[in-house]
């Protein structure tokens, strides 16, 4: 018996499924990140982290007087996997919620599965916006909350007059630069100061692109890039960047997919000076953050791994689904559906997140700088920013609304007055 129970506990903290005569009173959690393939730099921190918060919970006395049990699958960096997983993790392992995804393509594959099935995931990277769907919390920056504030320190801090926009080739990297483009001109830069290019998952070969990117600048003017590159590919960029030569003085870049992750596999001696726009860093200060840090050391058996952004997404959105499921006491999705607008935790830079009837945060923009040693100098934070489902500088979104308590609609009409029927365009 001993060993029955060491060999059940021993499957709880690798997350892996326990028989049914053992979880049949547990509360079942999936964690939907890509373990192999391209997303797997950035997506397997993810996993850890769920891994992590649920062993904490557990230690807490669990949740409704039941234990935690994660249920990890491993969608493979395969878009239409996801959709597989998604359904078996809710058909099969019969789980109460789902935490996961990375790239927008990838959640959009599960939307539509989540939505037939009612579903409840939580999303934790920054994305396009241009979505708000009543099955999904989205806990990562919407493009008012990165991607708008960080075009606007490259105007107002640099000086920023040419923008080379470098994308991987999905609908978050094409939707946010649409969004840009639109914000740019908005703002005055000529058509022809933009420069926007497209490369797939995993793309390694930059000096062409590069070099095009450095011609932008050839009448003098300061060009600089704003990256949407996912995945494995940002190693080959900035690495062609340093041997070009480079610098954040002479092209800065600010990207939106790389953080301190994504920075632990790089030599980032020339990429000192270079920016990313998020809503967290490792080195933000305050007792919650350290706490943080510390817990994931200690959980991970390694003092050098880093935290990044999606882990603190997590890390709020996770335990604002606690909170949900204590105030609802019960996993039921509609019922923690309701519990879960307004709901309010201490995010880990020393303010407070607050969900919103759009199923989007609150949170604070941050600018950091990259050290030497990987991490980020931050340079610029404002106060909590509600997300924005709808961007406003698109015109077909600016009369869009997302109001899931009052309206019931996620995609409401402030012109027509009508509620639009969302469809997935995965």
């Amino acid at each position: 018996m001993n060993f029955l129970k060491a060999t059940l506990a021993g499957a709880l903290s690798l997350g892996l499924t326990v028989p049914a005569f053992a979880a049949e009173d547990t509360i079942k959690v999936g964690v939907l990140h890509s373990l192999s393939g391209t997303m797997a730099i950035s997506e397997t921190t993810l996993k850890d982290t769920m891994l992590m918060l649920i062993d904490e919970q557990n230690k807490k006395g669990g949740l409704l007087g039941k234990q935690l049990e994660a249920v990890v699958v491993d969608p493979a960096s395969d878009w239409p996997l996801f959709a597989e997983k998604a359904r078996e993790l809710m058909t099969v392992q019969n789980v109460d919620v789902m935490f996961g995804c990375w790239t927008s393509v990838s959640r959009k594959s599960v939307l539509p599965v989540i939505e037939e099935l009612n579903g409840l995931l939580f999303y934790p990277v920054q994305y396009e916006g241009e979505e708000s769907s009543k099955n999904v919390f989205y806990t990562g920056a919407a493009p008012n909350q990165q991607a708008i504030p960080a075009v606007d320190y490259f105007l107002e801090e640099l000086g920023v007059e040419k923008f080379a926009l470098l994308g991987t080739d999905y609908v978050y990297p094409r939707t946010t630069n649409n969004i840009l483009e639109s914000y740019l001109t908005g703002k005055g830069i000529a058509k022809d100061d933009i420069f926007v290019n497209y490369t797939p998952f995993g793309h390694s070969d930059w000096s062409k692109i590069v070099a095009d990117v450095v011609a932008l600048g050839a009448d003098g003017k300061k060009v600089g890039v704003i990256s949407t590159i996912n995945g494995d590919a940002n190693i080959g960029f900035y690495k062609e960047l340093a041997a070009a030569g480079v610098s954040a003085d002479d092209i800065p870049v600010v990207a939106f997919s790389v953080g301190e992750e994504e920075l632990s596999g790089l030599d980032t001696a020339n990429l000192v000076g270079h920016l990313a726009a998020w809503n967290y860093f490792m080195t933000a200060e305050g007792d919650a953050n350290a706490e943080f840090i510390k817990s994931w050391h200690a959980f991970i058996g390694d003092e050098k791994r880093v935290t990044n952004d999606p882990m603190e997404a997590h890390y709020i959105g996770f335990n604002m689904w606690v909170n949900a499921v204590t105030q609802a006491g019960t996993t039921d999705v509609d019922a923690v559906r309701t519990a879960m607008w307004g709901q309010e935790f201490p995010n880990l830079t020393g303010g407070i997140s607050k969900m919103g009837v759009n199923h989007h945060l609150s949170k604070p923009v941050l600018i950091g700088e990259i050290r030497a040693d990987g991490q980020f100098d931050i340079i610029s934070q404002t106060e909590p920013v509600a997300g924005d489902a709808w961007t406003d500088f698109l015109p077909e979104s600016a009369v869009l609304d997302s109001d899931w308590k009052d309206l019931g609609c996620g995609m409401y009409n402030t012109d027509t007055k009508t509620c639009v029927q969302i469809k997935s365009n995965y």
